[in-house]
């Protein structure tokens, strides 16, 4: 134990000899190992313990606290936006072609230096998005990109902050700053109810966002491998890498998500099944008696169980038509629906009763 002590203690001081001297004495910044505690805490937290306390337990109700929660992180990401951009990115002294560290103490200088240890902080505070998972047991949410994201970027940030709090990194964060107001937006209003759904149909683009934001920091950190720039090429590797993992992750995840969902739902479509949807169809009886006619026995072994479950009166959707015959037994039986979802009311069914064994004598009377 003393010697895993005396070598974390030459670590340390290792990197205060190479750290910048304007974060010396800051929260956290004094050694990588308190950071790294609280990432492996959390990740022990969300995938081990916290699951295994909520195993026996009922989810709990936050709405209130998940719309509080990600009104805050709107606001918090909005004010670190605004301090990256007017320490440099937003106001023209910045380069996105090259842009070393300014290690003076500059005010806008500082600025930024003080800008970059609460982007820090905030990875902290997004651990909550996967705490708020487990406490409401979406255990399908704490997939193992979450977890690896969330887990991973304290620590990322953390090296930032140490060597290099401002320059050519800081883009990342400005990048990241934006896109996290476009996601706390969309959390806070599905926070709020059902009713806010149909004003969230760019859901799937938040994924999109997150892979155009890996693209841009790729392309602006590996840059500086072919042209000459004073900024550290370790911190060019590692931001860049980081973006190269978080792209491949993201596009996996938006494939399996999105892609196949799209498969599905087209297969189904192609398939022709009919969907146990609870309600039936107004149909025109002479419109299906203009269609080849099909057999009872036959409309009954080609009829998928949830088509004969919920008691609609819809045609088989492979554009058959079950013929007279099963309309007429469908509606003697009672099985049309009634109401406003397109089912029959009282008075048409029995107006259809009616014209379908007319129909129908009329088909079965020779010529």
């Amino acid at each position: 134990m003393a010697l895993i002590m005396k070598y974390i203690d030459s670590i340390s001081r290792y990197m205060d000899s190479h750290s910048d001297s304007r974060t010396k004495g800051w929260p956290m910044m004094s050694s990588p190992f308190p950071t790294l505690a609280v990432c492996l805490t959390y990740v022990y937290l969300v995938k081990v313990l916290g699951p295994r306390l909520m195993e026996n337990r009922k989810p709990l109700n936050l709405q209130n606290t998940l719309v509080m929660y990600n009104a805050i992180q709107v606001v918090f990401s909005a004010w670190l936006f605004y301090e990256i951009g007017i320490s440099g990115w937003l106001t023209g002294h910045y380069s996105f072609r090259c842009q070393p560290v300014d290690y003076s103490n500059n005010p806008r200088t500082l600025r930024m230096v003080h800008a970059c240890w609460w982007y820090y902080f905030s990875k902290f505070t997004e651990f909550m998005d996967t705490i708020f998972f487990v406490l409401r047991k979406k255990s399908s949410q704490v997939t193992t990109l979450h977890v690896i994201h969330h887990g991973c970027m304290p620590m990322s940030v953390w090296f930032g902050v140490k060597f290099t709090p401002g320059g050519h990194s800081t883009f990342f964060g400005l990048l990241n700053t934006f896109v996290h107001i476009v996601m706390y937006t969309y959390y806070m209003f599905s926070a709020m109810g059902p009713q806010y759904q149909k004003y969230l149909w760019w859901k799937k683009y938040l994924t999109t966002l997150q892979m155009v934001q890996f693209i841009l920091i790729m392309v602006h950190a590996f840059q500086l491998l072919f042209i000459d720039c004073n900024y550290p090429k370790a911190f060019v590797w590692w931001i860049g890498m980081h973006a190269v993992m978080f792209f491949f992750l993201f596009n996996e995840f938006y494939k399996a998500a999105y892609r196949s969902r799209m498969m599905k739902k087209n297969g189904a479509l192609a398939n022709g099944h009919a969907k146990p949807n609870g309600y039936c169809k107004s149909i025109n009886a002479h419109d299906d008696l203009a269609m080849p006619q099909t057999t009872e026995a036959t409309a009954t072994a080609t009829a998928t169980p949830a088509s004969k479950a919920n008691g609609s009166s819809t045609p088989l959707s492979n554009g058959h038509a079950n013929g007279v015959e099963n309309v007429y037994k469908q509606v003697a039986n009672g099985s049309a629906h009634k109401g406003a979802n397109g089912g029959l009311s009282n008075g048409y069914a029995t107006k259809l009763l009616d014209d379908a064994s007319h129909e129908l004598k009329q088909r079965k009377t020779p010529k």
